[in-house]
């Protein structure tokens, strides 16, 4: 389980398509491609993810979530480790009177075990799969924005940059600002989302 909720972008590729620009596709890019070539634009991943208010707002939400998952995973462990430490010293002080009464406090600290590691195994999955949701979610949102903004740009493809996975990006094609504006005047943050956030704001005060 990552503490750091990370939003995985793979390349977004889009097909040219000759509709007339919708409402929606106000911004404009200043790419200017030769006549007859292909018209390839790009979007920063880095500044999408820090710009882009969904991102920073599943971003706060998951990080909250996965520190009340750490809360509880260690509460439950402070209490096995007292509960074990309480039997040692029973144990060490001469308090089992029968060997069955001592096979059956260290059979509840197995089971209490048992119960921590299914427990811990439940809350990463249960994490990872809204975690995979979120992406999800976000990806569609980008690329159901590309799809409206494409029409009017006509790009036979929109990649994705980060880190190195381009050795060159002309800066004349970078559409990353068109991008995240056009994303955040869609963007309605979720009424569910929006109440977590207000509660973690508060929590913060």
């Amino acid at each position: 389980m990552k503490k750091v909720f990370t939003l995985a972008l793979a390349a977004l590729v889009m097909a040219s398509c000759g509709e007339k620009v919708e409402s929606e596709n106000e911004a404009t890019t200043k790419a200017e491609v030769p006549a007859g070539g292909l018209r390839i634009a790009f979007v920063e991943v880095d500044s999408l993810m820090t710009q882009y208010q969904f991102c920073k707002d599943y971003s706060e939400v998951m990080n909250m979530e996965y520190a009340n998952i750490q809360k509880e995973l260690a509460g439950k462990q402070r209490t096995l480790e007292q509960h074990a430490a309480a039997l040692q010293q029973k144990y060490e002080s001469n308090g089992f009177t029968t060997k069955d009464e001592l096979e059956r406090a260290q059979a509840g600290i197995n089971r209490e075990q048992q119960e921590l590691a299914v427990l811990s195994d439940r809350l990463s999955s249960e994490f990872a799969s809204t975690q995979e949701a979120y992406n999800k979610e976000m990806r569609d949102s980008i690329q159901a924005f590309l799809k409206v903004y494409n029409k009017g740009k006509k790009f036979d493809y929109i990649l994705s940059k980060g880190g190195d996975n381009m050795l060159y990006a002309n800066p004349t094609f970078d559409i990353t600002n068109d991008v995240i504006k056009g994303l955040n005047k869609r963007y309605k943050v979720k009424p569910e989302i929006a109440e977590k956030l207000k509660a973690n704001n508060s929590d913060k005060k």
